[in-house]
């Protein structure tokens, strides 16, 4: 095990409660095709009713476009299924309602307003498709928009597709949006003998499959496809970055604050014991049967034994099919995809992991318990290292100066490596999102007596609608807000990251370890910057990390 995933099991108790507030079959070749024009994208800008490869799906119309909710891309994996690669859903006759979404995937836990564990189940690999209105096709793309597919966070154990709701953003790009449920938790990381452990990875996979023999049906040309996630969603992206299943999948990626734990999984060895401990919870302790014994356990008694774990628990398997090697490994060797990389993080990433481990149990952090804090998370030598860099003068408060040391240790830094290993073999984009005025993601206390900044997932505000509930933004914010979907639209339609007026966002090959600033115009508007991995103490968590 690195001595990064060492720090990363004595930090785990601030990341498991934030998920609680803050945050492959391929289908067959047939063309899905528009209601009576087999074979073709004429009409799909403007139809309600699509043939999918699968049957026809009725959507419905808004004020910002079309939307087609809960359609499967994969048979629900349950009973003999559980644990298995996805495979293609049923055909259906008739017209399969797509107005409302699926269910969430099975969890315990989840932060969203009106979630309800009675609405958690297996049966949930869904995608949801949104559309911008069909007066913004334009005759020079009549062969399909670009899409955007989404994968959505939340630890590796929440989280679902409606997470975000980007209906404004795929008007406002002229894009067209898929957003992806996939198994989580032990549904989707469990690893037996005999077993990938892969499935949520599989999943993704699967989806991606639909979107290419299906997107065509809606306006969008399956041959430029980005795909992007925040947080556990980003790491996502990683992990399909260095698969071998995932490449020709996508045209692009976008990362999010996903490159935390360097984009890493647990050994195949690592993850087989971790499984085969998980099994012994639920009284199957015959490693060659393990796996019949779980798939006859309800899922209830899955999703008790799973609680108290995190990340470090489910996440990917390396060494095998799936993922032969670490992302990391994948990115220096040139095993990985070969696609344009959007990457960045937020400024103040720590900040809701601190809350959620201290304040918010009404245990704030001391200036007496700082120095123990520290050295609990990395370890008397990083953490006395740590002290003298985030010296409790220099912040307002002993949470902000364990924040700060928290986020640059698990996302500000990763994210820089991230980009100097991609950039080894292709174009790497950075930014970092700074607008410490943000307002509250929506699953954040509003009224806590606490400085969020620009906290984990906070420029989902500024892209999308978290949850539905538009952010209320004042002038300088919208502004901001404008200028990144600018940004994301330029990349997404195939060009280098740049709004009107702005900066274009830099390239790691001709400016390397410089990153563009996101932020309001009277904090000093976008900025691009070589000072990012000198702010953050780099130096000090990429020897800690082993870089």
């Amino acid at each position: 095990m690195s001595h990064a995933r060492r720090l990363l099991r004595a930090v785990r108790r601030t990341l498991i409660p934030v998920t609680v507030t803050a945050l492959a079959v391929a289908f067959t070749s047939a063309q899905a095709s528009p209601v009576g024009h087999p074979g073709s994208t004429a009409g799909a800008a403007h139809s309600l009713l699509v043939r999918t490869a699968n049957g026809v799906v009725r959507g419905a119309a808004t004020t910002e476009g079309r939307q087609f909710l809960g359609i499967p891309y994969a048979q629900s994996p349950t009973g003999a299924l559980r644990w298995q690669a996805p495979r293609r859903p049923a055909d259906w006759r008739g017209v399969r309602d797509a107005t409302e979404y699926g269910d969430y995937c099975a969890q315990n836990t989840y932060w969203a307003p009106g979630y309800s564990t009675q609405h958690t189940t297996e049966d949930c690999l869904d995608v949801n498709v949104y559309t911008p209105p069909a007066t913004s096709r334009t005759a020079s793309r009549a062969a399909g928009l670009p899409v955007l597919v989404w994968i959505h966070g939340g630890a590796n154990i929440g989280g679902d597709a409606r997470d975000i709701v980007p209906d404004t953003f795929a008007r406002r790009t002229n894009s067209i949006v898929v957003t992806v449920d996939y198994r989580i938790g032990a549904f989707g990381f469990l690893t037996l003998p005999g077993t990938t452990g892969n499935f949520a990875l599989l999943d993704q996979q699967q989806a991606l499959r639909w979107v290419r023999s299906n997107i065509g049906a809606f306006g969008g040309d399956a041959g430029r496809v980005t795909l992007a996630g925040q947080s556990a969603g980003g790491s996502a992206v990683c992990a399909q970055l260095a698969s071998p299943a995932g490449r020709g999948l996508f045209r692009a990626a976008i990362i999010e604050s996903g490159a935390y734990f360097d984009c890493g999984g647990s050994t195949r060895a690592q993850a087989e014991s971790t499984g085969l401990a998980f099994a012994k919870k639920l009284g199957c302790t015959d490693a060659a049967t393990a796996a019949a014994c779980l798939r006859a356990k309800p899922a209830k008694a899955i999703l008790d034994a799973q609680n108290g774990t995190g990340p470090e628990t489910w996440n990917a398997t390396v060494g095998g099919r799936e993922l032969p090697v670490q992302p990391a490994e994948a990115f220096t060797s040139g095993r990985a995809s070969r696609v344009p990389v959007m990457n960045g993080a937020t400024s103040d990433e720590g900040l809701v992991f601190a809350y959620d481990s201290f304040d918010r149990w009404g245990n704030a952090l001391t200036a007496d318990a700082y120095p123990k804090a520290l050295t609990s998370a990395f370890g008397d030598t990083i953490g006395a290292r740590a002290l003298a860099r985030y010296p409790l003068g220099a912040y307002e408060r002993p949470g902000y100066a364990y924040a700060a040391a928290y986020g640059d240790f698990l996302f500000a830094c990763p994210a820089l490596r991230a980009d100097t290993r991609l950039a080894q073999r292709g174009r790497v984009y950075s930014y970092e999102f700074a607008d410490r005025t943000s307002p509250l993601f929506a699953s954040l206390p509003q009224d806590a007596d606490f400085d969020f900044g620009a906290t984990h997932a906070a420029e989902l505000n500024y892209l999308f609608k978290p949850y539905g509930i538009g952010a209320r933004l004042d002038t300088e914010q919208r502004a901001l807000a404008d200028q990144m979907t600018a940004y994301w639209a330029s990349f997404i339609h195939g060009s280098a990251p740049s709004a009107p007026g702005r900066p274009v966002m830099p390239d790691q090959k001709s400016a390397p370890g410089t990153v563009l600033q996101l932020r309001t115009a009277s904090r000093g508007g976008n900025a691009a910057t070589s000072g990012t991995g000198k702010a953050h103490h780099c130096d000090l968590w990429d020897a800690a990390a082993g870089s």
